[in-house]
C-alpha cells in the first residue's frame, strides 16, 4: 500500500468475518425482545442471513463520507413523546406478565392509583385538560351571579340638611368655653343657662318656663339632668350645686363646699359628680345629709369635661391642664391618664354601642379628636378637625359621631366610625359653637353659640324598614304650638311664658319671647 492511502479494514465476502458473530448475537437479542412497533412482523435480518446476504458493517469514515451525504444507520429508533413513554413501559410490563394478578394485588394497585389521583387505564403524564363530562356540575349554576335587587328594595340615602329646623334666641348666654350650659332630658325638655337664669323649653309642646333666677352677682355655670329627667342640677360661680324638681319647679337642696365655680357635672343614678375650677372633682350622694363621699384630685387646671360611662364603672374627666383622666368608680386614683392633647379638653363622650370606646376633643391649640380603648388604655385613632373642638355627640342608631367647633370655622362636622371619613360639614353659627345636646330619640342635635342663638339640626334621622324617614313629633308639635299664638314671637318681648297676642308669619322662624 502507498503511504498516501488511508488504512482501511478490508473483508472478503467469502472470508469469515470475526466481528459478525457478536453482531449476530446482538441481532438475535433484539429479535428476542421486539419493540412494540416491530412486534408480530418477520425479522428481516434472519431472512437475509438465510439468503447468504452479508450485512453492511460501518467502518472508519472515509474522506468522501465526511464531505458527501450523511451516514446511514442500520436501524430505526422511534421518537416517542414523554407522555407516552411511562405508559408504554407500563403496558409492556403488563403484557409480558403471564400470571394473572390476584385480587389483593389488584385492590392494592387501585388503592395506590386512587391515592395518587390517577387512573390505571389513563395516561400518567397529560398536559391537556379533558373536556367536561356530563357528570360534572353545571358551570352555569356554579358561576351564576345572584340577581340584583330592585331599586325599590334598596335603602334610600339619608338626607342631612345644612339648615336648622328651628332657631331660638338665647340672650345672655355667657361666652365661656369652660362652661356647660345646655342639656336635654329624657322627658324631652331642654334646659339652658342664660346668665343668672335657667330656662326650660318643652320640645313636645313648645312651652318655655323660667325655672330659677340666682341672686346677687351669681351666674349659672353648668346644668345637668338626672337620667330619668325628673331633677336638674345647677352649678353656680359661687361653688354651690343646687338640685331642682322640674315638675314642681322648686329647689330641693343646695350642696356647698367647692371653693370656686362648678363648670361641669355628671350624674350616675343617685351620685352626682361635679368639676371645679380649682381642679378638684367631688362625688355627692344626694340621698344623705353629708353629701360629699369622695374627692378626686388629679387635675392642676379647671375641670371642664366630665362624664360617667353608661354602666357606672368608669368616669372620664378633662381639664385645662390638657389631661384626660379615667377613674374607676371604686378608687380615688386615676386608672390611667392621657397626655396627648395640647389644649384644654372639654369634649368627652362615651360610645353608646361600645362601652370601652371614649372620644375626647381638644381646644384651639390642639383641634384633635382622639379615640381611646379604656380597657387596653390604647389610643385607637385620631382626627385633625382643623378647629377648636367644643363637644362630641355619638349617634345611637348609626356608627357616626358629630363634633361641634369654634374658631376658625364655627361649624358642625359629621364623621363615620371607624373609617373616620367626614360625611358632611354644616356651617352652624356666626360665632363659635359652645354647647350641644342630643334629643332623647337621638335624631336632633341642639347647638348654642356665643351669637346668642339656639338651633336644632336633624342629623341622625331614624328610618323605618321601608326606607322612609320617621316623623319627628318633638319639634313638629312645638312648631304647631308656636304658630298657635303661644307668645313665641321673634323680637317681641313677653312678660312670661305662654303670653302674647300675635303669631309670626310662615316665613319667619319662631322664637320664645322671654329668651330675648
Amino acid at each position: 500500500m502507498s503511504s498516501n492511502t488511508p488504512k482501511t479494514a478490508s473483508f472478503s465476502s467469502h472470508t469469515p468475518n470475526p466481528a459478525r458473530a457478536p453482531s449476530k448475537s446482538l441481532r438475535e437479542d433484539r429479535s428476542a425482545f421486539p419493540s412494540p412497533r416491530t412486534a408480530g412482523k418477520p425479522a428481516t435480518g434472519s431472512s437475509g442471513a438465510a439468503n447468504g446476504a452479508v450485512p453492511r458493517v460501518a467502518g472508519p469514515p472515509s474522506p468522501r463520507t465526511k464531505k458527501g451525504k450523511p451516514a446511514q444507520y442500520d436501524r430505526f429508533i422511534p421518537n416517542r413523546s414523554d407522555k407516552e413513554l411511562a405508559s408504554s413501559q407500563f403496558n409492556i410490563a403488563r403484557s409480558d406478565t403471564e400470571q394473572p394478578l390476584d385480587g389483593a394485588t389488584i385492590a392494592y394497585h387501585e388503592e395506590v392509583a386512587r391515592a395518587c389521583g390517577v387512573s390505571i387505564n389513563k395516561r400518567i403524564l397529560s398536559f391537556k385538560e379533558e373536556a367536561p363530562t356530563s357528570d360534572r356540575d353545571d358551570l352555569r349554576q356554579v358561576y351564576s351571579r345572584p340577581a340584583l335587587k330592585s331599586s325599590a328594595s334598596t335603602t334610600a340615602k339619608r338626607r342631612i340638611l345644612n339648615t336648622p329646623e328651628r332657631v331660638l334666641d338665647a340672650p345672655g348666654l355667657v361666652d365661656d368655653y369652660y362652661l356647660n350650659l345646655l342639656d336635654w332630658s329624657l322627658g324631652n325638655t331642654l334646659a339652658i343657662g342664660l346668665d343668672q337664669s335657667v330656662y326650660l323649653w318643652n320640645a313636645s309642646s313648645g312651652d318655655v318656663n323660667s325655672l330659677c333666677q340666682l341672686e346677687g352677682d351669681s351666674y349659672v355655670c353648668s346644668v345637668k339632668w338626672t337620667t330619668d329627667g325628673s331633677y336638674l342640677a345647677i352649678g353656680t360661680c359661687d361653688g354651690d350645686v343646687q338640685i331642682w324638681d322640674a315638675e314642681s319647679q322648686s329647689r330641693i337642696r343646695t350642696m356647698t363646699g367647692h371653693q370656686a365655680r362648678v363648670g361641669v357635672m355628671s350624674w350616675e343614678r343617685h351620685m352626682l359628680s361635679s368639676g371645679c375650677r380649682d381642679g378638684s372633682i367631688w362625688n355627692h350622694d344626694v340621698r344623705i345629709a353629708n353629701h360629699k363621699t369622695a374627692e378626686l384630685i388629679a387635675h392642676s387646671g379647671e375641670v371642664c369635661g366630665l362624664t360617667w360611662r353608661s354602666d357606672g364603672a368608669l368616669l372620664a374627666s378633662g381639664g385645662n391642664d390638657n389631661l384626660v383622666n379615667i377613674w374607676d368608680a371604686r378608687s380615688a386614683v386615676p386608672k390611667f391618664t392621657k397626655t396627648q392633647h395640647t389644649a384644654a379638653v372639654k369634649a368627652l363622650a362615651w360610645s353608646p354601642w361600645q362601652l370601652n370606646l371614649l372620644a375626647s376633643g381638644g381646644g384651639s391649640h390642639d383641634r384633635h379628636v382622639h379615640f381611646w380603648n379604656t380597657t387596653t388604655t390604647a389610643r385607637l385613632d385620631s382626627i385633625d378637625t382643623g378647629s377648636q373642638v367644643t363637644s362630641i355627640q355619638w349617634s345611637n342608631e348609626y356608627r357616626e359621631l358629630v363634633t361641634s367647633h369654634g374658631f376658625p370655622h364655627n361649624h358642625l362636622a359629621l364623621w363615620s366610625y371607624p373609617s373616620l371619613a367626614k360625611i358632611v360639614d354644616i356651617p352652624a353659627h356666626d360665632t363659635r359653637v359652645l354647647h350641644t345636646a342630643i334629643s332623647p330619640d337621638g335624631q336632633t342635635v341642639a347647638t348654642a353659640a356665643s351669637d346668642e342663638s339656639l338651633k336644632f339640626w336633624r342629623i341622625f334621622e331614624t328610618r323605618t324598614k321601608s326606607g322612609k324617614a320617621t316623623k319627628n313629633g318633638m319639634l313638629a308639635a312645638a312648631a304647631a304650638t308656636a304658630g298657635a299664638g303661644s307668645g313665641l314671637l321673634r323680637g317681641v318681648p313677653s312678660s312670661g311664658a305662654g303670653s302674647g297676642s300675635g303669631a309670626s308669619s310662615a316665613s319667619d322662624i319662631s322664637h320664645p319671647a322671654h329668651f330675648r
